[in-house]
């Protein structure tokens, strides 16, 4: 789901020629939307990450990059995202630890900086000179501190599901466990207390809140095509230790590094005019929340996904398509006028 400032001791940690390393695509793709234009390996600090590429550098709009959540997700299910490819290039990654990248499992790379680090490693190996760059719950952390530490080479950056701080998250978190039915709700608070319930009374719990804020139930179920994708590149797919290590044991309870994280005093230093929060009508990610994000941004446009929790980009693909396509077509738009 969920992150801080880039510092420069990270970036000149990077290796001295941080470049990608062309990898042979598969003969028989899972599926014809699955099929990249080209495929590498790029070094970070810490390894190498894999990361794909629909379309060529250089050629349609800028580039726009998909930054997935976590800490520890994949970029499997930002995969309809590639649609986009029709007008721009379309990149897709898996940070350190997760996916189809590299795992050392050392959490001296867990780091918000370090994985900045590796988004301005990905942009100078692939050559893209200005891109747009697309962060969905903690990639929207990334997306915001990579904006602010490299405003030169970021044409927009959209906040999705948006995670900026902690603090607010949590408290946003615990105002949705009320709005649950009075049962879950007493279970939930009990299970986070010091006499915990037993895990088979806590877990249906905590599963009735991501039903209802993180994941739907009513959501469109994965296509044929979208399965084979993940299983032929879902890697060793989500990464527990390193959700566990920087969040904690739920979207609810922050015990890990990232307990005091806020990235809330960048929102001054980035310019709104290129800003775009994107929230599900039902996300865990609260509308209130991200309108007060929305106030400190001056100029900052703000879109509502109706009908989608937190994995809305799933749950309502062709509304969250649109969304991003007119955003980024706008931006662009304004460039060239500029």
């Amino acid at each position: 789901m969920i992150f801080k400032l880039l510092a420069a001791a990270a970036l000149a940690a990077l290796p001295a020629a941080a470049q990608a390393q062309d990898v042979a695509l598969p003969t028989d793709p899972a599926a014809d939307w699955s099929v990249a234009t080209s495929e590498h390996r790029v070094a970070v600090e810490g390894g190498k990450v894999w990361v794909r590429v629909n379309g060529t550098i250089g050629q349609g709009a800028a580039p726009v990059i998909i930054i997935h959540g976590g800490p520890g997700g994949t970029h499997v299910n930002f995969g309809g995202l590639l649609s986009l490819a029709d007008t721009r290039p379309v990149i897709l990654y898996d940070q350190l630890d997760s996916g189809m990248s590299d795992r050392p499992e050392n959490p001296a790379n867990w780091r918000p900086e370090r994985f900045v680090a590796e988004l301005e490693a990905i942009r100078r190996a692939l050559g893209v000179e200005r891109w747009h760059v697309i962060g969905h719950s903690w990639g929207s952390a990334l997306a915001l501190e990579y904006a602010a530490s490299y405003p030169e080479h970021t044409a927009s950056a959209v906040l999705s599901g948006t995670y900026l701080s902690t603090s607010h998250w949590i408290t946003g978190t615990n105002l949705l466990i009320r709005e649950l039915p009075d049962d879950i709700a007493a279970t939930i608070r009990a299970c986070e207390g010091r006499n915990s319930p037993e895990p088979a009374v806590c877990e249906p719990a905590t599963a009735a809140f991501y039903a209802a804020y993180n994941g739907r139930a009513d959501r469109p179920a994965p296509s044929p095509q979208a399965l084979a994708y993940r299983a032929r590149y879902g890697g060793k797919g989500f990464n527990e230790t390193v959700y566990l290590t920087m969040w904690g044991p739920t979207e609810f309870r922050a015990s890990g590094s990232l307990a005091s994280y806020d990235a809330t005093e960048l929102l001054h230093r980035v310019d709104g005019n290129r800003i775009l929060f994107v929230v599900g009508q039902y996300d865990e990610a609260r509308i209130d929340t991200v309108q007060d994000f929305l106030a400190l941004t001056p100029g900052a446009e703000l879109a509502v996904v109706p009908g989608g929790s937190h994995a809305f980009i799933s749950e309502r693909p062709d509304v969250s398509e649109a969304i991003y396509r007119d955003w980024m077509a706008r931006i662009d738009a304004r460039g060239q006028t500029e």
